[in-house]
């Protein structure tokens, strides 16, 4: 499986503005729910926000993963929101973040979970390959940017 297997154009926007973490976590809630009409988007929020609470998943360099495990997901779904203007995510380098990539998992997918988190923390710690994330304008440009050259992972 690649990066992109996670994705689907419905689940990427580039969003002009966010006031904050928690309505840029309810919006790649919303974006994830387009694959998973069973499980309602204020439990994904919650599911994302819980392990938020744990400790900021953003990355450094504008970039937050936020992550979680969920009962009734069925296969790895991700969502990608790309800002404008960055917002405060507490991210380990105290930058603000514009780039996050959000990840559900089924909740027994331990093993499967910390393989894909190292696969896109592998790729979004590339400054090349964020930025050819950064630049695409559309859906589709970004799907491409993101499958350039990505490395793939057990599924």
């Amino acid at each position: 499986m690649n990066i992109s297997e996670l994705l689907a154009p419905e689940r990427i926007r580039i969003q002009p503005s966010v006031s904050s973490k928690k309505r840029a976590l309810e919006i790649v809630g919303e974006l994830l729910s387009t694959a998973l009409p069973e499980i309602s988007e204020a439990r994904i929020f919650d599911a994302l926000n819980q392990r938020e609470r744990l400790g900021s998943t953003g990355l450094g360099q504008g970039v937050a993963l936020p992550h979680g495990r969920l009962e009734g997901v069925d296969r790895p779904v991700g969502a990608l929101l790309i800002l404008d203007q960055p917002v405060d995510y507490e991210s380990m380098d105290r930058k603000p973040v514009d780039l996050i990539f959000a990840l559900l998992v089924p909740s027994a997918s331990t093993e499967e979970h910390l393989q894909i988190l190292s696969t896109l923390a592998e790729r979004f710690s590339d400054p090349a390959w964020v930025e050819k994330v950064r630049s695409a304008q559309t859906a589709e440009e970004i799907l491409a940017a993101v499958d350039a050259q990505s490395p793939s992972f057990a599924a």
